[in-house]
């Protein structure tokens, strides 16, 4: 099972207009205009707080209860560490390490999960069952680098570099300051409000991955680090496959200035490039060949 979507969540809230209307503008690729995508970006990051965990969305919709959301939440991270302890005998230390470690991973810029911060002299392959469980377990979703993705994406998955996001993002807001009381915590205003200036990057690429995982998409993305010739390094957040093309997805804030990366691997796979997003805080608009997507339209991908 997975997290209830926005669609859901709004339906929760009573709304069962709002879906059908973004998904209408996808079609016609058209902006939802100002007032009303300013309106669902609120709700959209009300989704991203309280995540999809229904017992997390009861707890909320009585009287839009971050508080009660957050003890929910709490609740059921304490019960994943049960399950850990009860059904991955035998290497369940492991398990935790990388399960403690997802935000500090993606809190980083690059966010491939560098086992180095666990232990410095980790090796994949003595962790690696460690991800696995987590992955069939249904508490991350896995994203794989695809080396060659010219030659698909499966094929060329390289599954010892990956992305580890949570599978529910309200549950990665909690799991991030689980150390600390609800009532100290001034990360719940700061995102609702659009007025963080840290960890955004981490929670919205989060969602992205959620809703591209609910939708059927097996997650994959795209690096090449090559310092010598600038025109190889590449780092695209995302890939899906869509009738024999590829589409890149890249997740960005309000500000951002380049898609460097995004034009590199267009011009680099070219023959097998399909239509290329820019998921963003902001309402519709083609530009330079690129679609740029309000993140809550990630649902029609």
């Amino acid at each position: 099972m997975f997290p209830m979507d926005f669609e859901e969540f709004l339906w929760a809230m009573g709304d069962e207009a709002t879906v059908p209307l973004i998904r209408q503008c996808f079609e016609l690729k058209k902006p939802l205009g100002q007032a009303l995508h300013r309106k669902i970006m609120n709700d959209f990051r009300q989704y991203v707080l309280v995540g999809g965990m229904p017992q997390s969305i009861l707890a909320y919709i009585d009287g839009n209860n971050f508080k009660a959301s957050d003890a929910a939440k709490r609740r059921i991270l304490r019960l994943y560490r049960d399950d850990v302890s009860k059904f991955a005998a035998g290497y369940e230390e492991k398990v935790y390490a990388i399960f403690d470690g997802i935000p500090g991973q993606l809190s980083k810029q690059e966010k491939k999960y560098k086992l180095a911060s666990i232990n410095k002299n980790a090796r994949f392959r003595a962790y690696e069952d460690s991800f696995i469980w987590l992955n069939e377990a249904m508490v991350v979703n896995a994203c794989f680098n695809a080396a060659d993705p010219g030659a698909g994406l499966a094929h060329s998955a390289d599954h010892a570099t990956q992305k580890c996001y949570m599978a529910d993002t309200g549950l990665l807001v909690t799991h991030t300051f689980m150390n600390r009381p609800f009532a100290n915590n001034e990360f719940y205003k700061a995102v609702l409000f659009d007025r963080l200036d840290i960890n955004e990057g981490m929670l919205m690429e989060n969602i992205a991955a959620q809703m591209l995982r609910r939708n059927g998409h097996r997650l994959y993305f795209y690096s090449r680090s090559d310092v010598e010739h600038r025109e190889n390094h590449m780092e695209i957040d995302f890939l899906i496959a869509h009738d024999q093309k590829i589409s890149p997805i890249e997740v960005k804030s309000a500000n951002y200035r380049f898609h460097s990366s995004l034009d590199k691997f267009k011009k680099k796979f070219a023959q097998k490039i399909g239509t290329p997003y820019i998921l963003y805080p902001k309402d519709v608009m083609e530009k330079d060949g690129i679609w740029h997507l309000p993140l809550y339209m990630a649902i029609c991908l």
